[in-house]
């Protein structure tokens, strides 16, 4: 296919995060899976422009805004971007979203102009662009990360837009928006096959849980399922609890009250693992994942990582959590307003996990996880959307 005849994409990430500055020092899956679709979406019929608020280290052209303006505030207050965000959260985002606003407008002028066929709107602010997509006069397309009702900016927003053009992450993530949503395709999340490998001789002394430290996340309910099989099992497991906790940035006290005072030799709190390395070794070493989320998950990057290093999971089956576990890569637990009756749930799998062969969960993430098959999906909608 010549150059003429590639699908422009412009893939606008509008949130705040993807600038260099910023993302080495937060957890945003969204902006490392941005990242992962613009370096490798490009190809003999794709063509991608990624547009992100700062500059950000990519192997495709990068466009971004002036943020002259938001960088002058932080050097006035002699703050960096997170000193400004954990000090002035209501200035921090002020400043964010008219930098978001003014990214989507150069995006959607960029369309409108031909020099893209395609705008897909990718990650947590596209709410700024919804109102304006039907201005442009090429295809938009949007995806969201987070359930679509879980924000009342999001829930009392989204269903009015929901003829426009949808790219869900798993289908339990559509359960939030109405019946009739425009959705143009599923797109599971995928990773790089290379980032993760199974460990030979893993530890298998320890239960992972890998995520952010907040009640809707049930880490209590992995504090109490371990303790509850360590009280007859005669090789006891360790819970490691890896992820970042909120205790001196909100009002969530859910670390202190909840967690903190569990902390033992058999419950065990890691930190924040900042790099694919790390967590390779900290999730490939486990026993299994566990990932007893309440809330109803849109996806779950953790799962897929865990798969990749050939570590079984643990879940409860909330939102997208049983479209990723099957009966050959983990276990599924029923959800109950029992607390009683998930931990005791919980207890039992974690009994019953070593049926679970590792080499077919890094058999399952290849075959289903992987970012080839992501990229591939990706741009099959768009050809399909440049066409109609």
């Amino acid at each position: 296919m010549n150059q003429k005849n590639k699908v422009r994409v412009a893939l606008v990430v509008p949130h705040i995060f993807l600038h260099r500055d910023i993302l080495p020092n937060v957890i945003f899956s969204p902006g490392v899976l941005a990242l992962e679709l613009a370096n490798n979406l490009s190809n003999d019929e794709i063509d991608v422009t990624l547009f992100s608020p700062g500059p950000i280290d990519v192997n495709i052209p990068n466009i971004n805004v002036d943020m002259s303006y938001f960088e002058t505030e932080l050097a006035a207050r002699n703050d960096t971007y997170l000193d400004l965000l954990k000090k002035h959260p209501f200035v921090f985002v002020s400043l964010a979203r008219q930098v978001q606003s003014e990214l989507i407008a150069k995006a959607y002028t960029a369309a409108n102009n031909d020099n893209f066929d395609i705008v897909h709107i990718y990650t947590n602010e596209e709410d700024i662009a919804l109102p304006f997509a039907k201005l442009c006069n090429k295809p938009v397309v949007f995806t969201h990360h987070d359930p679509f009702n879980f924000l009342i900016k999001y829930k009392n927003n989204f269903p009015k837009y929901k003829d426009l053009n949808w790219i869900s992450l798993s289908l339990a993530q559509r359960l939030g928006m109405p019946s009739d949503t425009n959705w143009v395709s599923n797109i599971y999340h995928g990773l790089n096959k290379k980032d993760y490998k199974i460990i030979s001789k893993p530890k298998n002394d320890y239960i992972a849980y890998l995520g952010r430290i907040i009640e809707p996340k049930g880490v209590k309910l992995a504090i109490d399922a371990v303790k509850r099989y360590n009280q007859t099992a005669k090789n006891p497991l360790k819970l490691k609890i890896a992820g970042k906790h909120y205790a001196d940035e909100s009002k969530d006290n859910y670390w202190k009250t909840q967690i903190e005072n569990e902390l033992s030799e058999t419950i065990e709190y890691v930190g924040f693992i900042k790099n694919k390395e790390e967590k390779n070794k900290f999730l490939g070493n486990a026993k299994a994942l566990i990932i007893p989320s309440l809330f109803e998950e849109p996806f779950g990057m953790v799962m897929i990582e865990s798969l990749a290093c050939g570590t079984p999971i643990i879940g409860l089956n909330s939102g997208a959590i049983p479209e990723i576990i099957n009966n050959k890569n983990g276990i599924l637990v029923k959800k109950s307003e029992s607390k009683e009756l998930v931990i005791e749930g919980l207890n039992k799998a974690i009994k019953d996990i070593n049926k679970i062969n590792r080499l077919d969960c890094r058999k399952d993430f290849e075959n289903r996880f992987t970012l080839e098959q992501m990229c591939r999906n990706y741009a099959s909608t768009y050809k399909q959307l440049a066409k109609n």
